[in-house]
């Protein structure tokens, strides 16, 4: 699928001293364009709270959409799924950025085997995920040069609040007793989470989310659950969560009971104007209930985090 470079966003126009109007598929890279680009951007996020990217269908709205857009800005990996297509087509007219393949160097990316080949889930490493936001900066600052030092400097700030982010997340998983740092979800959504802040992941679906899991899928599940005493699981915001109630009933078969610890954001944020609805605030809370539920204690809030935890009114208990 096409990506543009820096050089060829040159070539859509002149500097235009009105917002530059962005489109992106996903919340995780809307969030960061609104928070890089502020207001010299116009942000339009295509897949809201509990949309599933891997399912999504294009609209002929969808379509309006994009070609009202300057500049356009999708994950990549076969992460839109059907949306790729329509993606590949407007590469064709206007600026259409894929962030992570652009951002993220091959050594970094999980393999996996099946259609993907690569995980396309990288958000769940804030600190991997913070390597696009200057790939983000730089494709704004082309189209509006007279922003370029207001971005620049959001785009310091929102990476020092990742790099803290991820201390954070890296210290809270760490209170989990070791013989319950297991997550088990609904499908393999969490693998670079796994991965950067050390717990084990046990997705009962692959990474897509295209194909049901089957009856031997859930069987095995239950049987982890069971044999590793896990104390819960959980459900996600973009899928149906009777999969995961399945583990629990024949985890119970089996003798162990297993609470649903929370529902985590996987594939899509929260609703907008709650703490979920930010990037920040989708790990946050992932992290949180994860990390409460299996037994361990979140740590404070680092202080450069300060700032946005007072804008979410976060309560102290939480920080």
């Amino acid at each position: 699928m096409a990506t543009c470079t820096i050089a060829a966003l040159s070539l859509a126009g002149p500097a235009r001293a009105e917002t530059v109007n962005v489109v992106s598929t996903i919340g995780m890279i809307g969030d960061i364009v609104t928070s890089v680009g502020g207001d010299c951007v116009e942000s339009t996020t295509l897949m809201g709270p509990g949309v599933d990217p891997h399912l999504y269908q294009a609209t002929a709205r969808d379509v309006r959409t994009f070609q009202t857009a300057d500049l356009i800005f999708y994950s990549g990996y076969s992460l839109e799924g059907q949306l790729g297509e329509v993606l590949g087509k407007m590469s064709e007219r206007m600026p259409t950025v894929a962030v992570s393949p652009t951002a993220i160097e091959p050594a970094e990316l999980i393999s996996v085997q099946d259609l993907y080949g690569i995980d396309p889930h990288l958000w769940m490493d804030a600190a991997l995920w913070s390597k696009i936001v200057p790939v983000i900066a730089d494709h704004l600052k082309t189209l509006a040069p007279d922003c370029a030092d207001r971005i620049d400097a959001n785009a310091d700030d929102y990476r020092q609040q990742l790099e803290a982010l991820d201390g954070w997340v890296r210290e809270s998983i760490a209170t989990i007793p070791e013989a319950q740092r297991i997550l088990v979800t609904a499908h393999d959504a969490f693998n670079y989470y796994g991965r950067a802040y050390g717990i084990e992941v046990a997705g009962i679906q692959g990474i897509s989310t295209e194909s049901e899991a089957g009856v031997a899928d859930i069987r095995d599940m239950a049987n982890v659950v069971a044999e590793r005493q896990v104390p819960a699981v959980f459900i996600e915001s973009t899928i149906n969560p009777r999969t995961i109630q399945a583990v629990i009933d024949a985890a119970a078969q089996q003798g162990h009971t297993v609470e649903i610890g929370a529902e985590l954001f996987s594939d899509a944020m929260g609703e907008a104007g709650t703490v979920g609805g930010t990037y920040i605030g989708m790990i946050y809370n992932n992290t949180y209930n994860i990390t409460k539920a299996l037994g361990g204690t979140p740590p404070p809030l680092p202080e450069t985090l300060a700032r946005w935890a007072s804008e979410w009114e976060l309560a102290a208990a939480e920080n």
